[in-house]
């Protein structure tokens, strides 16, 4: 009977550790593939809330903008200690992703080709037109979402231990 006790117990722990570890994978998945559409994010590390607000560039009247993401301002500006900030991918990073992504593949026509696309005018224009004509656009999505999610974990585990401090 104690025993039994004993092992429920140890499988609700242990049921609840991955719970949460799906939990927080699926919270930076969310965060990466807003960022990934231009969107700047907000995790609220008390409620595990997301909120994606349009990167800058993406905005034409700054008046609308503001008001209608005036609710979301607002709250995190009066929670500003809950909140952590993810923002978009600049040029550089997002550069550095295709690059490698050009690095591990094994097609060596195409890895020669991406190559000399990054390296001329138009990086980014080019490199979607090729991948795009490629058998690897799946792969470039999925390798460019990984990548995402590591950058977005890598900074989860940053602000957290500098909340501890």
């Amino acid at each position: 009977q104690h025993t039994w006790k004993k092992l429920s117990m140890l499988l609700k722990k242990i049921n609840t550790v991955v719970f949460l570890d799906n939990l927080k994978q699926n919270i930076i998945k969310n965060i990466a593939q807003e960022l990934d559409c231009g969107f700047d994010c907000y995790l609220n590390v008390k409620t595990n809330e997301v909120i994606a607000i349009p990167g800058i560039s993406y905005i034409s009247d700054l008046d609308d903008f503001e008001e209608a993401f005036e609710e979301d301002f607002t709250r995190i500006e009066n929670n500003k200690t809950d909140f952590i900030k993810f923002d978009v991918l600049e040029s550089y990073e997002s550069f550095k992703i295709m690059e490698l992504f050009v690095h591990q593949l094994t097609d060596q026509n195409l890895k020669a080709e991406l190559g000399n696309v990054l390296e001329n005018k138009k990086p980014f224009q080019n490199f979607k037109n090729k991948i795009d004509q490629s058998h690897f656009r799946q792969d470039w999505f999925d390798f460019k979402q990984r990548e995402i999610e590591k950058k977005v974990a890598t900074e989860l585990k940053i602000s957290k231990a500098r909340a501890q401090k």
